[in-house]
């Protein structure tokens, strides 16, 4: 479906939302104390919110969610050289390294995704993101250095086997290096939602793109694919989570003026590129499910991305500019029924 989106009011984030002004939370005697929390966490800015009995209440229910995403960077930062991802990328080619569960069949999902986007999803292309330098500069590699790229990148040559006692072996065929970020904060929120307990009646995360909420209806705004400080389209977000990936915010000028996007295409090894400007979000019940997909629909452009999202009931929207910058809102049916 293919609609023009009407003109909102700015919230500057990508994916933002309007804290105090959420919907009927789950009834209690007494109305709730928001709260919130920003924190720097896997490399970019983590904002917790919470609706609970009291203020006491909620900080200790942001220090249990905060704690809750450290203990997913310590395993899946590749910023840390101590991380079970960081350790990985630097076992020798060939030799077995153990690892936690937690992390084995974290990536026995991912490879389940990469599996079912055709390779458009693939987290094993540490090697191109450094020969394009895109946590620097930004570089246009010559073709010697992308095809050795090419050559040590891809989830094919990364083999997960399970072990007894609580842990699993991970081996790499190839000097294949992993980057979890495309599937780190996802999981991160997932295992908050998961911790039972809690102690707020409401609450939300916005994660560098992405947003998870539970107990509440919240406001949401998807920002414009161009004018990263408007807002193209508000939802109310009441469950699951909302992951968007785009371009603008993120892309880097080569010494030449060329532009390019900080999502690479792992099939081709090459920046991901549209005719126009566009962002995707993606709504899941799963927030690893929405972080993945989002980018596998970035990848794979609006064209070929949203008849792969339709044929498959997955609720994504694509924001698409014009010449003019007017907005082409495309989404799916899943999507519409949805919001």
């Amino acid at each position: 479906m293919t609609r023009r989106a009407a003109r909102r009011a700015a919230y500057g984030l990508l994916a933002g939302f309007l804290l105090g002004v959420g919907g009927a939370p789950a009834a209690t005697t007494l109305a709730p104390v928001p709260v919130e929390r920003s924190v720097y966490l896997m490399g970019t800015v983590a904002t917790f919110a919470v609706d609970a009995a009291d203020r006491t209440a909620g900080l200790r229910q942001l220090e249990r969610m905060v704690r809750i995403v450290e203990a997913v960077e310590a395993e899946l930062s590749t910023w840390r050289a101590d991380s079970v991802l960081g350790r990985l990328n630097r076992q020798p080619v060939g030799e077995a390294m153990s690892a936690p569960m937690t992390v084995c069949d974290l990536l026995e999902r991912v490879g389940t995704w990469h599996d079912a986007t055709g390779g458009a999803f693939d987290p094993a292309i540490g090697s191109l993101i450094e020969a394009w330098d895109l946590r620097g500069e930004g570089r246009q590699p010559d073709d010697p250095t992308l095809q050795a790229a090419r050559r040590n990148a891809g989830w094919e040559h990364l083999t997960v086997g399970f072990r007894d006692a609580g842990e699993c072996a991970i081996t790499r065929a190839a000097d294949v290096t992993m980057d979890a970020g495309a599937f780190g904060k996802g999981e991160a929120i997932d295992r908050v939602r998961r911790t039972e307990g809690g102690e707020a009646d409401a609450w939300l995360i916005d994660f560098g793109g992405q947003v998870a909420a539970a107990g509440a209806s919240w406001p949401v705004a998807i920002a414009h694919p161009v004018r990263r400080n408007e807002a193209a389209l508000e939802i109310t977000l009441s469950e699951g989570s909302l992951a968007t990936s785009g371009g603008s915010e993120s892309d880097l000028t080569l010494p030449d003026g060329t532009r390019i996007g900080h999502i690479l295409d792992p099939r081709s090894g090459l920046p991901a590129t549209a005719r126009r400007p566009f962002s995707v979000s993606v709504w899941h019940e799963r927030a690893l499910a929405a972080d993945i997909l989002s980018t596998a629909l970035y990848v794979m452009g609006p064209e070929e991305g949203i008849a792969w999202a339709e044929a498959r009931g997955i609720a994504a929207c694509f924001l698409v500019a014009d010449a003019a910058d007017e907005v082409d809102v495309r989404a799916t049916s899943a999507f519409e029924a949805r919001f």
